[in-house]
């Protein structure tokens, strides 16, 4: 359920690089312009965009942009401009680095993609770093980290909705077994959290709940500062229940001591075509303030004007 406005006639690809390559000319760049063409086109119009821009000037799109812009209205541009494959391989790349390291996206591109989707990133992955998603996540991670990220990057789930009931009662049982004994860390936990289609999971966890009088997550509440846990109620948050997660992330963004435009551009990005309708009926329902509000009272300029375009409230 996507937020993107498209209009209903639109330019060809090559009338919006021409366009495109107007607004960087002259006295400044015409950043509304920008706005204007690259927020309301999807993934496959912005694809071709960047194809006729690469025939007709002999650049790729994405250096222009880099060349011209500046800032989180720059990182937000270049992101949603990125095919989402690519985009998510840039963004895996950038979470295993050491000054950028940042394990929750890593979670966020393994579990809320499909697994096909997941498999393209992988493959754009490979085209882009030469090396592979796993390998950069195995080395750049360790201890109970490597030994949940590396199967959840590496998996390929089901995506249909067949559920096996009596899989999910035993396998509930072994998730509460091991949560009350502590064993966060356990071959099973982990092979089932890293393996399991979501149809599967979330028959498992409704079970968990039913049977044991308590959520998953509540249960995984217990110690706020351990790092590991938190990502382990990300991944499974993230696999049943992503507009959550996410409002929770754009939650924590926009209500700290200065905003958090990392966060904040990133969600808004690669939500922006998938789910954004569900996380601003999620906002809401948190926060009693519209997303589109809260974004506005934090940001300014063009970065706000993109920002609200994408979630669908802009009048760009």
């Amino acid at each position: 359920m996507a937020t993107l406005t498209v209009p209903e006639v639109v330019t060809s690809p090559a009338e919006d690089a021409e366009q495109l390559r107007k607004a960087f000319q002259g006295w400044g760049t015409n950043e509304a312009l920008i706005i204007s063409i690259l927020a309301h086109r999807n993934a496959a119009q912005r694809k071709l965009i960047r194809q006729s821009y690469a025939e007709t000037y002999g650049e790729d799109l994405l250096k222009s942009l880099d060349k011209e812009l500046s800032s989180d209205f720059e990182r937000l541009v270049l992101l949603w401009t990125l095919d989402p494959a690519e985009r998510d391989a840039f963004l895996a790349n950038e979470a295993t680095k050491m000054l950028t390291s940042n394990n929750l996206v890593l979670v966020e591109v393994a579990c809320t993609r499909s697994s096909l989707d997941l498999f393209m990133v992988r493959q754009a992955y490979h085209a882009r770093f030469k090396k592979s998603l796993e390998e950069d996540v195995a080395y750049h991670t360790s201890g109970d980290f490597r030994k949940l990220l590396v199967p959840l990057v590496s998996s390929f789930r089901y995506d249909g909705d067949e559920v096996n009931m009596k899989l999910a009662k035993s396998e509930a049982k072994i998730l509460h077994e091991k949560i009350s004994e502590k064993s966060y860390n356990h071959d099973e936990l982990i092979r089932i959290l890293t393996t399991r289609s979501k149809a599967q999971l979330n028959a498992t966890l409704n079970h968990y709940n039913n049977e044991f009088g308590n959520a998953i997550d509540k249960d995984l509440e217990a110690d706020p500062d351990d790092e590991y846990k938190k990502l382990l109620r990300a991944t499974i948050e993230c696999l049943t229940y992503p507009a959550k997660y996410f409002e929770e992330v754009l939650r924590l963004a926009i209500n700290r001591l200065g905003t958090d435009e990392w966060a904040l551009t990133r969600v808004v990005a690669t939500r922006a075509e998938v789910d954004m309708e569900r996380i601003k009926e999620e906002y809401y329902r948190r926060n009693s303030i519209p997303l589109d509000r809260a974004i506005t009272k934090d940001t300014s300029g063009d970065y706000e004007k993109m920002l609200l375009t994408l979630i669908g409230h802009g009048d760009a």
